[in-house]
């Protein structure tokens, strides 16, 4: 009989390699990242509970650094405003918290993130369709697919995990995976030497 630890693990491992299987879409997104951040584009990220928390981390690796020295580049998680947010709520309604900062915040080229685990959170709905409005690029990383909010995004990654907690476990991988094919475009762009026209 497997310990609580080993079911845990069992489920990460197979969780794993349903993320593995997708990694390239991931390493494509860091590219194209690299490409929007360095250009003066932004990223915004959302989430709830876990997931917001998966964003705050992602936009926070982008701000400061994940591994290799490079230049902060312009990210924001649309749950830290606390004011922004408790004012929207109150006048507006929880399902138009991040979606209203989308259209504040975001500018056509921008990418928005959209984390969650369940694929079905409203407001996150919300903002991934307040974003296809205004020209934004919409990912989404979520749990087992199908689910409405990966239809919704441009692109999406679905983990194949049935539990919460390894979902949310996959998705900071696969913020690291991002984090880190960024880096490597970033910094090869900068060994690169200019060529003379």
């Amino acid at each position: 009989m497997q310990t609580l630890t080993e079911t845990h693990l069992r489920r990460l491992e197979t969780g794993l390699r349903s993320l593995d299987a997708q990694s390239p879409t991931v390493r494509r997104w860091g590219a194209r990242l690299a490409r929007v951040l360095s250009g003066g584009g932004r990223l915004l990220a959302c989430g709830n509970g876990g997931s917001a928390a998966q964003a705050q981390h992602l936009t926070a690796e982008l701000v400061g650094r994940y591994r290799d020295e490079r230049r902060p580049f312009a990210a924001v998680s649309l749950h830290t405003d606390t004011s922004a947010v408790t004012a929207i709520v109150n006048d507006y309604g929880a399902e138009e918290v991040f979606a209203r900062q989308v259209r504040a915040h975001g500018r056509p080229g921008d990418v928005l993130m959209c984390l969650s685990t369940s694929g079905s959170s409203g407001n996150v709905l919300a903002a991934a369709r307040a974003a296809a409005e205004i020209g934004i690029t919409t990912w989404a990383l979520t749990g087992p697919s199908p689910n409405p909010l990966a239809a919704a995004c441009d692109e999406a990654v679905t983990v194949d995990a049935p539990q919460t907690c390894t979902v949310q476990e996959l998705h900071l991988a696969a913020v690291h995976l991002l984090c880190e094919a960024l880096d490597e475009v970033i910094v090869r762009a900068a060994r690169t030497p200019a060529v003379a026209s």
